[in-house]
């Protein structure tokens, strides 16, 4: 498996742990993924198919196999007809949660006080004046 992450990110574009981290983890849907998986437990792929609704099919498996070579989170495939599988975080990936969690938090705070300020002030200017009388 390591060797698999090894082919997916060049090494030797790696200058420094958070450039590895940012490599592993980067993109648009994998911090989502694990963010459902790490606190919500385990899912199905139709499940997390529901929870993100506008990923495709095919980059939800591409993510979730990526995130899987990258021992972030494991699959488990069910002896059943139709299969069933699961999927839930392991040890790594649980170990991202404080991090998932502070980018959270720091994503609310720059919203509320910079991004959706912004409108709610730009709103306030166009309404037109109270009258005094």
């Amino acid at each position: 498996m390591a060797n698999q992450v090894k082919e997916r990110i060049n090494l030797k574009e790696i200058n420094c742990e958070k450039e590895l981290t940012l490599a592993v983890i980067g993109g648009k849907w994998k911090l989502i993924i694990l963010w459902h998986l790490g606190l919500e437990g385990t899912k199905r792929f139709s499940e997390l198919k529901k929870l993100i609704p506008h990923i495709t099919q095919k980059m939800l498996t591409n993510q979730l196999r990526e995130l899987e070579e990258d021992q972030l989170i494991s699959r488990k495939v069910y002896p059943e007809v139709p299969p069933r599988v699961e999927y839930s975080m392991t040890e790594y990936g649980q170990s991202l949660m404080p991090v998932l969690k502070s980018m959270y938090d720091w994503g609310k705070s720059y919203g509320e006080q910079v991004v959706w300020k912004e409108e709610t002030k730009d709103k306030d200017d166009s309404l037109p004046a109270a009258s005094a009388n």
